[in-house]
């Protein structure tokens, strides 16, 4: 039985850096790269990101960038409303799309909308190469990278590929979740990548009625676990049916609705964020 548990062995392992230097690494153009990020799928991810991003354009007054790279399920086109394909420069590089003042790329804007993706690891690896490297970004302050859920191949490609400024972690209250969120605090701290934050997402329902909040998913996960782990707690979003609204029209909450509390809740992370990125840089 000893032979059976030689391949576990090394579970929660991780391979090595790149090689490549930081100038190699990073993208022309472009200060900052963060990347969303969640341990697990169904915890509101994308939709963060892409409110986090608008949010950053619009209320930062940032030049800003995102990039979809999940792969496997983007949501980007259909939060941003955007349903056509990018043109190509002279020298072979894709132009991202803009809307909300924000700059885009997904691999949805490439294949027809109910397409499966049915790719094994390079593929996805080169796909992301492609979307990241061989995109004109132009310049821009910040990029924002909409992760894949989980803590595989494809994320640690990112991670490793990319000279990532920092990372947020997306988790809901929930014990479940926030046992994956520390996995991908672990996986980006082993890669060297700081730990921007923890985002708590569908922190509580509050009744339209009578305003009384209802916390579905548990009360204070997210800020006990960022305590734990000597992190911060970059911001609690609340469950609002405008925010599902939003992502299914195309139209981010932090525009349809720029002065309700879930905005507002949003516009706080997006400062959080570039405070911490500025506190970073003097490191």
């Amino acid at each position: 039985m000893k032979g059976f548990w030689r391949p576990f062995a090394r579970l929660g392992g991780f391979r090595s850096y790149s090689v490549l230097s930081s100038d190699q690494l990073r993208i022309n153009g472009v200060k900052d790269v963060i990347a969303v990020a969640s341990g697990k799928g169904g915890v509101g991810k994308s939709t963060t990101a892409v409110n986090l991003a608008v949010a950053l354009a619009k209320k930062c007054q940032l030049k800003v960038g995102l990039l979809d790279a999940d792969v496997y399920g983007p949501s980007v086109p259909t939060m941003m409303n955007i349903h056509q394909k990018p043109e190509v420069t002279r020298d072979m590089k894709m132009i991202p799309i803009e809307n909300y003042g924000v700059k885009c790329m997904s691999m949805g804007f490439l294949v027809d909308k109910d397409a499966p993706i049915v790719w094994r690891g390079p593929m996805v690896m080169n796909a992301l190469q492609k979307m990241s490297r061989e995109v004109d970004w132009g310049c821009l302050d910040i990029l924002v990278v909409d992760m894949p859920p989980g803590t595989g191949d494809a994320q640690l490609t990112m991670s490793q590929k990319l000279q990532l400024s920092g990372a947020l972690i997306v988790s809901t209250p929930q014990d479940v979740a926030l046992i994956d969120a520390r996995r991908g605090v672990r996986m980006f701290s082993k890669v060297q990548v700081p730990i921007l934050g923890i985002i708590e997402n569908m922190s509580c329902f509050k009744c339209p009625h009578c305003g009384e909040p209802s916390f579905i998913f548990g009360s204070g996960g997210a800020r006990k676990t960022a305590a734990e782990m000597g992190l911060q707690l970059a911001g609690e979003i609340p469950i609002e049916v405008e925010i599902r609204k939003g992502c299914d029209e195309g139209i981010p909450i932090v525009v349809s609705a720029p002065d309700s509390v879930v905005s507002k809740a949003y516009c706080d992370i997006a400062q959080n964020v570039v405070m911490r990125l500025e506190e970073l840089a003097k490191v």
